[in-house]
């Protein structure tokens, strides 16, 4: 088994909690993409407020209501994983923003039952 330590790319994809790929929520299609290239992990982060290049601010007070509000997809790989991925990133969306950062894996421990559920989520399942 290769070992996940050492230098990686984190890369956080901003987007907002209303963006879609198709039908499907773009956080979601984002996931099931890093899932079926077989990246080790992925996490969504839903903010509670914030703004963009149009400088609009979102919030999730409960008078406003805002379904826009800020969403972040985040994701460690190798820096060539990360490059071979983009491209189909690239083509799920428009108007985003990604970074990239190198980080120091420390400590990486996969559960041993991630091929059975990556197995059961490629023919359709959820977990």
């Amino acid at each position: 088994m290769n070992s996940f330590t050492g230098e990686k790319v984190l890369m956080r994809i901003h987007i907002s909690e209303n963006d879609k790929f198709g039908h499907k929520p773009l956080f979601e299609a984002l996931i099931d993409l890093f899932i079926s290239e077989g990246f080790p992990g992925a996490t969504v982060l839903k903010g509670v407020a914030g703004f963009g290049a149009h400088t609009v601010y979102h919030t999730d007070k409960l008078l406003e209501l805002s379904t826009q509000l800020p969403v972040i997809v985040e994701v460690i790989a190798g820096r060539e994983r990360i490059d071979e991925v983009m491209p189909k990133i690239d083509a799920m969306m428009s108007g985003v923003l990604i970074t990239l950062e190198k980080v120091n894996v420390v400590h990486y421990r996969a559960d041993n039952d991630r091929q059975r559920l990556l197995s059961y989520h490629l023919q359709g399942g959820t977990c």
